[in-house]
């Protein structure tokens, strides 16, 4: 009797893990810098400001290159467009180690951010690409957790070579890091599961389940109606908020810790990790939980929205009693569970992105990380200005206050109704 029934090989959850390390060695980038400014303050003489404005100048570059990299991924495919930024991001992130002025800090770092800044959008890609429609919520929480186990490790790591090796050496070693990482995707990540040698027929089959025959085509979105749709809108401002809060704990929770709660710089490597540790755990809890309520049966914008807006809403309470605490540990438990919180906001928004995107998922996703790092750029300088002239409390309850837009905003992203486009007067559905 011959053997009808192939067995499914699982090549598309290797290449999750695979994701999980570029995200990871990514943010360490970041995460390296923000562990770092007490220690490079010192060693340059820059103030906060400086320090603000340097933070700010990788969102610039990052910022600017989300919509762009969502057109590239869709266009050439993520494959090659994640290696070759990847590597760029891998060499400027080195070359942040030779860093001896304000001015070289923000070339450096700007251009670390513009070959950073195709990476969600082409992950976004790959994700809708090599995953079943059930699985999106989980594949997505792989990247972000990824992204978020980053500052977990970060700051005691990054203290450990820094005080073996000197702070140059953190990004010396993660610049090398990352071009290991670069080639591992580019022999690795084919743009179409059919396509890689690893992955049989019978895996193509339930990935591709649901999907469009002309799904690899290669065609530029429709921006025009993107940008008259009010979930398109709504998506981006929701992520403004949500990466506004989140950036505001990677560019200052160390130096906030030191300031404000008296931690030692060993202490706060401890500390800065717990909050980092739940938003990672609740993101891939979330992911799991999020895809079996739609396999349950629950609507997509009942699952997603739910999720969004509860986890704003315990953001912001938790954030505010953080703020007012009145012991530094008290102080740190409070911040655990508001960063962890945010772990259901971001998992529900790259979930929806993908629900309303459909193939031109680059495009959106890239469009609501642009928005996302548009708060990159003000959080740094905004509570930089706040805490000089106010206080760290006032800081922190400013951004507390911040999660009200978030929640409204969510109202409308309705994850369940796909964007459509309109071909000679007819509107259609993206698959």
């Amino acid at each position: 009797m011959n053997q009808t029934t192939q067995v499914t090989t699982k090549f598309r959850w290797k290449l999750a893990g695979l994701m999980f390390f570029i995200s990871f060695i990514s943010y360490m980038d970041r995460v390296n810098l923000s562990v770092a400014t007490p220690t490079i303050m010192q060693d340059l003489g820059l103030s906060k400001m400086d320090m603000g404005m340097i933070q700010t100048a990788f969102f610039v570059g990052y910022a600017f290159m989300q919509i762009p990299g969502g057109i590239m991924s869709e266009f050439w495919g993520h494959r090659k467009v994640l290696a070759i930024a990847a590597t760029w991001w891998s060499v400027f992130t080195a070359l942040t180690g030779a860093c001896s002025s304000f001015t070289s800090f923000i070339l450096a770092r700007s251009m670390f951010g513009m070959g950073e800044g195709p990476m969600a959008p082409a992950f976004g890609r790959f994700i809708y690409r090599w995953f079943n429609s059930s699985e999106k919520g989980r594949a997505s929480s792989f990247m972000l957790s990824g992204v978020f186990f980053g500052p977990v490790v970060g700051p005691t790591l990054t203290i450990a070579l820094m005080m073996a090796f000197g702070w140059r050496s953190v990004f010396v070693i993660f610049g090398v890091l990352g071009l290991v990482a670069a080639g591992l995707w580019y022999w690795l990540a084919k743009d179409s599961p059919r396509t890689s040698s690893y992955v049989n027929a019978a895996e193509a089959d339930y990935i591709e389940e649901g999907l469009t025959a002309n799904v690899d085509k290669k065609e530029l979105a429709p921006w025009r109606n993107f940008l008259g749709s009010s979930q398109f809108w709504a998506i981006g401002i929701q992520y403004f908020i949500t990466d506004y809060i989140m950036f505001v704990f990677l560019a200052w929770l160390p130096l906030y810790l030191m300031e404000a709660q008296n931690f030692s710089l060993q202490k706060m490597g401890v500390a800065a990790s717990f909050p980092w540790a739940a938003l990672c755990i609740i993101t891939a809890t979330g992911g799991y939980i999020s895809d079996k309520l739609v396999a349950a049966g629950v609507s997509r914008h009942k699952s997603r929205t739910l999720f969004g807006i509860v986890g704003l809403i315990l953001c912001c309470v938790t954030l505010y009693l953080g703020a007012v605490a009145t012991t530094p540990w008290m102080n740190v438990l409070w911040l655990t569970i508001s960063l962890g919180s945010l772990g259901f906001t971001f998992n529900a928004s790259w979930a929806a992105c993908l629900d309303i995107g459909g193939k031109f998922v680059g495009s959106v996703s890239g469009w609501m990380n642009f928005w996302g790092n548009l708060g990159g750029i003000a959080a740094p300088v905004v509570t930089a200005w706040i805490a000089t002239n106010y206080g760290w409390q006032a800081a922190i309850v400013t951004t507390a206050a911040s999660a009200v837009v978030g929640i409204i905003a969510w109202l409308a992203v309705k994850p369940d109704v796909p964007l459509v486009i309109k071909e000679n007067n007819n509107f259609e559905k993206i698959a």
